[in-house]
């Protein structure tokens, strides 16, 4: 007798009897099993019949899931999966209307299971469907149980994204293009592209000469969260595969205004909660935004290049008003003198070369962008901390040049710059949808608060990480759009 442990207690269910209370051996083969149970209904050709889980899946039990049936479960007795597959693949091609959609409905069902499924593809499924697709002739339910059969097969990842023809491609784009579309069409077209562009470089290219952030921009508009959230992730995996040059075309649109405020008004800041997977959505579309600062980050500054050494002169003239000094006006020491003075008033490390502050990879160039940005935008919150500090005792100085470089490389680490989105994140912050330069902003947000603290403090050098570190933490946790900073800086999104 067999251990308890291979013995699984079950009930199976067959349409128009009662069912049966029947111990199965796991050690048995499942066609043994199905057999014995065809015998006990007196059905012939057993092997024309399966088992399958009687719950919303509909799963049907394999030699590989069968150690999943637990004690009590219930079972039912069916068609087997190649049948099942045989009999939907000619009645999808039915004459009759009600009886090919009824065939669709279930196929889309059935579809879920990769054991159908991989039968049903056997029999060169796939092709048939995307035939459908192209002669044009399905619409309405048809089309939609048509294509969300073909995005459940398609799921299993049995068949390569390769395979598909432009005209199938331009089909699926026109249904996304156009103005007004079946809901359940239009959701299916666009989780479709999704998959299609993340899939394939070579569908890439040819989806993204048939669809435009333009095109998608009206569905962002309405009120059906999920034709939002399948719209965000195409966008998303359009930017993920893009070319560089691409990229970096794709984010000046995304960081125009009219993007930016039809994100935050219909999908932030709608009456409708955020479900998980438009946050995850968002969360993508956040860090893919702030990788296009990566190259910055990771970019050391050249202290040869002139133009580089520009924008620290451009600093010392924003904060000290002072116009750049012709060669010959006093002597090389007197000038080196004067600009050690003054860079070390700006708080840089290096009095003598500042340039040499910025070779430091992370934050690199950025954190010199972050400067420039706040010295240009916010100037007399700018020239206000370079004075404060310069005037405070040496140990209570937080130096503005340091801070910054800094405090960019923790903004850098906490927003995970460069990191390629986590598939299970929802963490996206609000605050960066309502400005088209909003890590600037929010650099420019964070460094007089951190000021503040630090004056309200009357902290020292040593303490730099630990205040930054904490506010910084606060500020992403409440909302920086919620903010509203003392001297020239509006709230966020106004």
């Amino acid at each position: 007798m067999p251990p308890p442990s291979d013995i699984v207690k079950v009930a199976i269910e067959w349409p128009g009897a009662f069912p049966k209370l029947m111990e199965i051996d796991q050690k048995k083969p499942l066609s043994a099993i199905i057999k014995e149970v065809c015998e006990g209904w007196s059905l012939g050709n057993h092997e024309n019949f399966a088992l399958q889980n009687a719950d919303s899946t509909n799963f049907y039990i394999t030699e590989k899931n069968r150690n999943d049936i637990k004690n009590g479960s219930i079972l039912r007795l069916t068609t087997s999966p190649s049948q099942m597959a045989g009999q939907l693949h000619e009645r999808i091609q039915s004459s009759s209307m009600d009886a090919k959609l009824e065939a669709l409905k279930d196929l889309a069902n059935s579809s879920r299971d990769v054991t159908f499924a991989q039968e049903f593809i056997n029999l060169d499924g796939i092709s048939l469907l995307t035939q459908m697709v192209e002669s044009g002739t399905d619409f309405g339910d048809l089309l939609s149980f048509t294509l969300t059969a073909f995005v459940e097969l398609m799921d299993h990842g049995i068949v390569s994204w390769d395979t598909f023809s432009v005209a199938f491609i331009k089909k699926i784009a026109g249904y996304v293009n156009k103005s007004a579309m079946d809901t359940a069409v239009l959701q299916r077209s666009l989780a479709i592209l999704e998959s299609m562009v993340l899939n394939s470089q070579d569908l890439y290219q040819k989806v993204a000469q048939e669809i435009t952030i333009g095109q998608l921009i009206p569905h962002l508009q309405g009120t059906d969260q999920d034709i939002q959230t399948y719209t965000i992730a195409v966008i998303n995996a359009l930017f993920l595969k893009a070319p560089e040059d691409k990229r970096q075309e794709m984010a000046h649109i995304l960081a125009q205004k009219q993007l930016r405020s039809i994100i935050l008004s219909n999908v932030i800041r709608s009456p409708k909660p955020i479900n998980d997977e438009m946050a995850h959505q968002l969360y993508v579309l956040q860090v893919l935004t702030f990788n296009l600062l990566e190259d910055r980050m990771m970019t050391k500054m050249d202290p040869q290049d002139q133009a580089q050494r520009d924008i620290i002169f451009e600093l010392r003239r924003i904060a000290f008003d002072v116009e750049c000094e012709p060669n010959n006006s006093g002597s090389i020491e007197k000038r080196k003198s004067m600009y050690t003075r003054d860079y070390k008033k700006l708080g840089f490390i290096n009095h003598v070369n500042p340039a040499m502050d910025f070779t430091q990879i992370p934050p690199g160039m950025l954190a010199l962008d972050n400067m420039l940005y706040f010295a240009r935008h916010h100037q007399d919150a700018y020239i206000r901390i370079v004075l404060e500090n310069s005037s405070r005792e040496d140990k209570h100085e937080c130096p503005f040049g340091r801070s910054s470089i800094e405090l960019t490389k923790m903004l850098c680490e906490i927003l995970k710059v460069g990191e390629l989105p986590s598939e299970n994140c929802h963490d996206f912050h609000p605050m960066f949808f309502t400005h088209d330069r909003s890590f600037e902003e929010f650099f420019c947000i964070c460094i007089q608060l951190l000021n503040k603290t630090w004056k309200e403090m009357r902290a020292t050098s040593e303490d730099f990480n630990k205040v930054s570190l904490d506010f910084v933490a606060q500020l992403l946790n409440y909302g920086a759009c919620n903010v509203r900073i003392m001297g020239s800086i509006p709230a966020w999104g106004h």
